[in-house]
């Protein structure tokens, strides 16, 4: 009962939202504002438009939510901080945006990484086995070591170029080695969350990769 109050809570105050950013005639805002709702809340919605009911909400489907949750406030919280050192630094490709369509970006970015996460707990993350899971969460950790590095490298390489020194170190880390570092691990992490939804189930012990039937 408190989740389905929750969720019309929300939904209820995303179009209040929505209709004060129409009314200033930022359209760009309402509709981001708009897709993060359709992409958090695309379970119910879609339940209650054919079924005109909500969806059972079990134990399983509401630790799945608040995993996904979590992921992505931490996302949003790094986000925010990397931003407001952006613009505190004038950094380039980031301030030449306006203030309010980097937020549209940020809520529609933030939506995909809760809808990312969560189908990974729910659909992903039982067919794994424990050696690919941790391989997952290896490849995903150098993803987030890459993007961390590649943000502190050009934060310092603004701060250095404005005290009129030049330093290649910080650029080619934040230009070269960082990039490199979140191209592996995403392509890694993406090989695993692929393998994983396209499992019907979850291979017996001592059968191959390759003998598992592909959904």
């Amino acid at each position: 009962m408190r989740i389905r109050k929750a969720l019309l809570a929300t939904v209820i105050i995303a179009i209040i939202l929505m209709v004060s950013v129409i009314s200033l005639q930022q359209y760009y805002v309402a509709i981001a504002l708009g897709v993060e709702v359709l992409l958090v809340f695309r379970r119910e919605i879609w339940h209650l438009a054919r079924y005109r009911r909500l969806p059972p909400f079990d134990e399983r489907f509401q630790e799945n939510v608040k995993k996904a949750a979590r992921n992505s406030f931490i996302y949003m919280s790094v986000a925010i901080v990397f931003l407001t050192l952006a613009y505190a630094i004038n950094i380039d490709y980031v301030v030449d945006y306006e203030p309010l369509q980097v937020i549209s970006c940020l809520l529609v970015s933030s939506g995909l990484v809760y809808l990312l996460g969560y189908i990974f707990y729910d659909r992903a993350e039982p067919k794994l086995r424990p050696g690919e899971l941790k391989r997952f969460w290896t490849f995903l950790r150098i993803l987030g070591i890459g993007f961390g590095a590649a943000i502190t490298s050009i934060f310092l390489h603004n701060v250095i170029s404005l005290l009129g020194v030049e330093e290649p170190v910080f650029f080619i880390i934040g230009v070269l080695l960082a990039p490199s570092a979140m191209a592996v691990g995403l392509v890694g992490s993406l090989v695993f969350f692929i393998k994983g939804i396209s499992r019907k189930q979850l291979p017996e012990i001592g059968q191959p990769d390759d003998e598992v039937i592909k959904a």
